[in-house]
């Protein structure tokens, strides 16, 4: 092993780069959730429906996140993982920055579309690069403390963008510029950070990747995947629609306290963030640490188990939140739907990867962001928005269009988990 590889996977190396992964992640995720305090701006200066508001927040995105996700996997699995991450950082912020820029629907989507294939190399590349810089028996922490990164940065986006929100002027002249509309200047406040994290990310060392082969041909992995593919189909499934719960969630509840209980932009937004943050991280956290240990203790599908339970102990707090009386109420039941939420979801990628070869997690894990981004992210908060402007036909009725599209995603996520379970227990017995 030479000195290079050794500090890389010195044990205070490995947790620094985590530190910087986590950096990036929650960055990821500020650019991509502040659009979701900023709807009732958008829509009012741009003339657009919750449908096409929607598409900004999921299909579009998700669609070139995901698609793009397959051949960046395949780089991941043969090129240096942490250049690549830098390179995406940079075109995501860059993208990020460009929405303030957009004057029109078409402009702001395709700066959307930018966002998404920047992210595409997020989560595979910090899956690999996790799965080589810690040994197995801590993979499942140092996996739910980078998902964490995920609601720090969507609550982190809720609450700097209230603040930045009730600060910024509804117009403003910009030299070189122009007259830039509030949502705009928030837009370029959250992406230029990103070039810096960008190089701070492509600096990171290389760890050597575990495993004896150096090379895994595109024959062999999908070999292997047509093997395993019952428990990798079945548990993507039931991670894609847990997501898909959590971002229909994420993407209107916002907009529902502005709408039911006439709340400000920034008061909502400030008290969603802090608990996306807090009940977020939490859940995150106990998937990693309950999974551990369920595992350690001879459960073999220990890590399935738990996303199953999360699902399910969801559901109900997902019918009452947005049905809930009064807005204290509602916030209060969202504690624990966001806990459920993220202990299924948390769950996902250590199950996945307890079955997946290392030379293989760079695909795999393209494929669980395929299978999340275009389900969770690309259905989501479109299907809200269906039920909102198609069935209730009422824009007002949005906490009865919740109430309907999250507990059915829930209940899917719970069937394919429970499907899951024999050949999942198959696949870890084959692979110890």
């Amino acid at each position: 092993m030479t000195e290079r590889t050794a500090s890389s996977n010195s044990n205070a190396y490995r947790w620094y780069a985590l530190g910087v992964l986590i950096l990036a992640y929650v960055l990821a995720f500020v650019d991509r959730q502040i659009l979701n305090l900023l709807v009732q701006p958008i829509k009012r200066d741009l003339g657009l429906s919750d449908i096409e508001i929607s598409l900004l927040q999921g299909l579009s995105f998700a669609l070139f996140l995901s698609v793009g996700g397959l051949p960046i996997g395949r780089l991941i699995d043969t090129r240096p993982r942490t250049r690549l991450l830098g390179v995406g950082v940079a075109v995501w912020s860059l993208a990020s920055a460009g929405c303030g820029l957009a004057r029109g629907y078409g402009q702001l989507l395709l700066c959307r579309i930018g966002v998404g294939v920047g992210e595409a190399t997020m989560t595979p590349s910090a899956y690999s690069l996790i799965g080589d810089y810690f040994p197995v028996r801590r993979q499942g922490l140092a996996m739910g403390l980078y998902s964490v990164g995920a609601y720090v940065g969507a609550g982190l986006a809720l609450v700097i963008g209230a603040a930045v929100a009730s600060r910024v002027p509804a117009e403003a002249v910009v030299p070189l510029v122009g007259t830039m509309h509030g949502w705009q200047l928030v837009f370029l406040l959250v992406g230029a950070p990103g070039l810096l994290v960008a190089l701070w990310v492509a600096s990171l060392r290389e760890p050597v990747r575990s495993g004896a082969q150096p090379h895994v041909s595109l024959r062999e992995a999908l070999a292997w995947f047509r093997v395993r593919s019952r428990p990798l189909i079945l548990v993507n499934l039931g991670v894609a629609f847990a997501a898909m719960a959590m971002y229909g969630l994420s993407a209107w509840a916002a907009t529902f306290f502005l709408r039911r209980y006439g709340m400000t932009a920034a008061d909502a937004g400030r008290t969603l963030g802090f608990i996306v943050m807090a009940a977020g991280g939490t859940g995150t956290l106990a998937a990693g640490l309950l999974g551990d240990r369920l595992t350690a203790a001879g459960r073999s599908d220990g890590r399935l188990r738990v996303m199953i339970a999360g699902a399910m102990l969801a559901m109900p707090f997902a019918v009452a939140a947005p049905l809930a009386g009064s807005a204290p109420l509602s916030f209060a039941l969202l504690v624990p739907t966001f806990l459920f939420l993220t202990l299924a979801i948390g769950s996902g990628p250590a199950t996945l990867q307890q079955i997946t070869p290392s030379r293989m997690r760079g695909m795999q894990h393209a494929l669980a962001v395929l299978a999340v981004n275009l389900i969770g992210l690309g259905l989501g908060p479109t299907a809200v928005a269906l039920l909102t402007d198609r069935l209730l036909h009422d824009e007002a009725r949005l906490g009865e269009a919740l109430a309907i599209a999250l507990p059915v995603a829930l209940a899917v996520s719970c069937l394919c988990g429970l499907a899951a379970r024999a050949p999942y227990r198959r696949a870890v017995a084959d692979v110890a």
